[in-house]
């Protein structure tokens, strides 16, 4: 008898625990979509657009297309992926500063980082008034080179549009502000469409239209912005413009350095593999279809970010809070959740593979190429859907220094080296790239799950605490 109320009792006590378990899910998946899917909306939108204009020029002729993809793959990313990763000590910032309960201080950081990134993206605006020199000295096809050149003048609105946006982004996530943020972004992102309807198909402008219906919809997201920012939405996080944003910019300067470093490690990869395409046979069918699947990668991957984003929010809210419970928690709500969203993209890749390329192109040639990467692009989706999650976590937790070392080491060790070989002396050409660049972020998710599994979250914890003492500001 007492063993059946014994046995009673443990099966009763093993339903609460998996009804509390099943309502903790619940509730950290929750806050998990609160933050990835208006960022997922943001992000998509934002390449949208890079891609609406890519498809746009695409249809005006192969030539435009190949430089536009050159211009934008390796020069843009070049510059965004030392701003998105300078942005994300932003984030760092506001979101342990948040959780917290020291709001003031985020229009403080917010500040902070128009300051140093504006100084940098002011920095490098010479690579894009040279563009055709530089490209003429790494060696690229004379014609690319001049109407890349010409592209390039048309992106530098565009890169001060990167300073405000990103910036204003992640002061607004770390907050839960982020249905603001989808919606100006979706806003933005229709008018876009329309715009280069409009100039290109109708008016006839070419390129220049492209370019310009690109950098209107960009800064009207950033007006947007600045709008609700300053326009009394915040009232607890932004105080007005401060002479103490012009304070303690080194340590700033410090986490946004490794912050960048960490991405643009990562984004450069991308434009070091198109760059070596562009060195192979018939150069403008391999740059086009190299940056086709590279831009279908890259609008999932922009999904995703949604989850590096949402890991990075909830991890740096947690750590803030001193939960280092509900921080490891928080991680494994959005590693699986984002896990699953990647075996669907995996599926869509195999099954209509081919048919990606006719969205940018009708070259036949191009579609054939593509068409051969679809398998490989199929897998690199499924890695997209978990490495960017890593990222995020370490990025909420403040280690973007320890990633930027493993980025370097798995990118440039062993992704660059491998499809090098595999592409000019296995001779095989663009497929030879995509297996190296595949190895690479394989390695990288491979090392990154290890550093997570074995952090210590409590030493998380202490020194997140450690950080916002030290820079803290008492509220004027």
């Amino acid at each position: 008898m007492d063993e059946a109320i014994m046995q009673e009792r443990l099966l009763r006590t093993e339903e609460l625990e998996t009804a509390n378990l099943t309502s903790r899910i619940w509730t950290e998946s929750k806050k998990t979509w609160r933050v990835a899917f208006p960022a997922m909306i943001t992000k998509v939108t934002y390449f949208g657009m890079i891609v609406v204009t890519q498809s746009f020029i695409g249809h005006i002729s192969e030539l435009q297309l190949a430089a536009y993809a050159l211009e934008q793959t390796f020069f843009v990313r070049f510059v965004n992926g030392i701003l998105i990763g300078m942005s994300s000590a932003t984030e760092t910032l506001c979101g342990q500063a948040f959780g917290a309960a020291q709001y003031h201080m985020l229009g403080i950081y917010l500040q902070r980082s128009w300051i140093v990134d504006h100084i940098l993206t002011t920095i490098v605006v010479p690579l894009f008034i040279f563009a055709t020199p530089i490209l003429r000295l790494i060696g690229q096809v004379e014609e690319i080179a001049v109407v890349a050149g010409k592209i390039s003048l048309w992106f530098i609105p565009f890169l001060y549009y990167f300073v405000f946006s990103l910036t204003m982004q992640m002061y607004l996530q770390t907050q839960m502000k982020n249905q603001i943020i989808g919606w100006l972004s979706a806003i933005s992102f229709v008018i876009h469409v329309l715009l280069s309807w409009v100039f290109v198909t109708k008016l006839d402008w070419g390129v220049s239209g492209a370019m310009a219906a690109l950098n209107i919809s960009a800064w009207l997201t950033v007006v947007e912005l600045f709008l609700y920012v300053l326009g009394g939405w915040c009232p607890n996080t932004w105080k007005g413009f401060t002479r103490a944003a012009f304070s303690d910019l080194l340590p700033v300067v410090k986490l946004s350095v490794s912050s960048g470093f960490m991405f643009c490690l990562e984004l450069w990869y991308n434009s070091i593999l198109v760059l070596i395409a562009g060195y192979m046979k018939n150069a403008a069918t391999a740059i086009s279809a190299f940056s086709i699947c590279l831009n279908v990668s890259n609008w999932q991957f922009m999904i995703c970010l949604g989850f590096l984003i949402a890991a990075s929010v909830r991890v740096s809210n947690e750590l803030g809070r001193g939960n280092a419970k509900a921080a490891n928690f928080a991680i494994k709500v959005v590693l699986c959740t984002s896990a699953c969203l990647g075996v669907v993209f995996w599926v869509l890749a195999l099954v209509f593979g081919r048919k990606l390329s006719y969205i940018f192109t009708d070259n036949e040639e191009v579609a054939d190429m593509v068409s051969d990467l679809s398998v490989l692009l199929s897998f690199t989706l499924l890695l997209n859907s978990i490495q960017p999650v890593l990222s995020g976590i370490a990025v909420g937790s403040g280690q973007q220094s320890i990633v930027a070392f493993i980025n370097l080491g798995c990118y440039y060790g062993v992704g660059i080296p491998l499809g090098i070989v595999l592409a000019y002396v296995a001779h095989l050409q663009v497929k030879g790239l995509w297996i190296g660049l595949l190895s690479g972020v394989l390695t990288q998710t491979v090392i990154l799950s290890c550093l997570i599994w074995n952090t210590n979250w409590d030493e998380q914890v202490k020194i997140a605490s450690e950080r916002l003492n030290r820079w803290f500001l008492k509220n004027p």
